[in-house]
């Protein structure tokens, strides 16, 4: 089995046909086809359902997936580990929740220095990001802080305070409690804090509509679709248009910190350390939560923002 065999294997159920795969890879359809088929024979087994629509992996096809990303994963940080005099280089995929305001300026500092690291960013909610940080589709995330999975190093970053924000109408906060609750999906932490509050205080909102992004839920706030609870540092600038108005919750629902996660089973890569070291510039360093399994824990920081 070969490496490049294991990277063709990937694309192919990432894009779910020979031909997409293909044409990511810059190869011949055949040579996609007879690399699949050599990977099979040396299973022993189908990993491919064909059909009509393309291919599908099959049960074995998927536990294959896992272990591939891990083999990859490895042989990406043994060959960083034997060129850590070099440059830092290649791919850091990060995720984030929508409300790390600061992050932008993180990466563009980074990405100024380090001009050879190509950095992808995805947004989701927390429960999300943890498990594709798990799977090996993220090299870290920013997150909120949660209990997490045993194979998950955490860092501090800081501590937010929710606010429960409605729009401009002469309102309390008995008059909104029932409002429509606007919120990400079921995983985001801002939303299991008001829900929890919903639940202690014994009331229900007249309807929970779920969102994709921040920006659409503060701009469905403004129309006065409903309330949500997000972090203030989110909101500054409609406080300061004064499009809303905010509502204290007590600390047990409003209080909330975020972290930087990582796998812990992870060797610490150069081009990781110099992003960690950029993001160090902000004046904050971290503690981990837990003993880096590397003995590097006191090295590593995160963002103040």
């Amino acid at each position: 089995m070969e490496f490049k065999d294991l990277e063709i294997f990937q694309k192919v159920a990432e894009k779910g046909t020979i031909t997409e795969a293909a044409k990511a890879l810059n190869y011949v359809q055949s040579n996609i086809t007879a690399r699949i088929q050599k990977l099979e024979a040396e299973m022993n087994t189908p990993l491919f359902h064909r059909h009509r629509r393309g291919i599908s992996l099959t049960p074995e096809g998927k536990k294959l997936l896992t272990y591939s990303k891990k083999i990859l994963k490895l042989a990406e940080e043994m060959k960083m580990a034997v060129q850590r005099g070099g440059e830092p280089a290649g791919k850091l995929e990060i995720g984030t929740v929508e409300t790390v305001m600061h992050l932008p300026y993180i990466l563009s500092a980074f990405i100024k220095r380090y001009n050879k690291v190509d950095i992808s960013v995805v947004t989701g909610v927390t429960e999300t990001l943890e498990k594709e940080v798990l799977e090996y589709r993220l090299d870290g995330a920013f997150v909120s802080e949660a209990d997490f999975h045993p194979g998950i190093v955490s860092y501090e970053v800081f501590e937010e305070e929710l606010v429960l924000i409605s729009d401009r109408r002469p309102s309390s906060l008995e008059e909104i409690k029932t409002e429509p609750f606007l919120c990400f999906s079921k995983g985001c932490a801002y939303r299991a804090r008001l829900e929890k509050w919903y639940r202690d205080q014994n009331i229900k909102p007249k309807k929970v509509l779920e969102f994709g992004t921040l920006e659409t839920i503060l701009r469905s706030v403004t129309a006065g679709l409903g309330v949500t609870f997000v972090p203030r540092s989110a909101v500054t600038h409609l406080i300061d248009k004064r499009q809303i108005q905010c509502f204290n919750l007590p600390d047990q629902y409003s209080k909330i910190k975020t972290v930087f996660i990582r796998r812990a089973e992870d060797y610490l890569t150069p081009t990781m350390e110099k992003f960690i070291e950029t993001i160090q510039t902000s004046g904050q360093v971290a503690t981990p939560n837990q003993s880096d399994p590397l003995g590097r824990g006191d090295r590593s920081t995160v963002p103040s923002t």
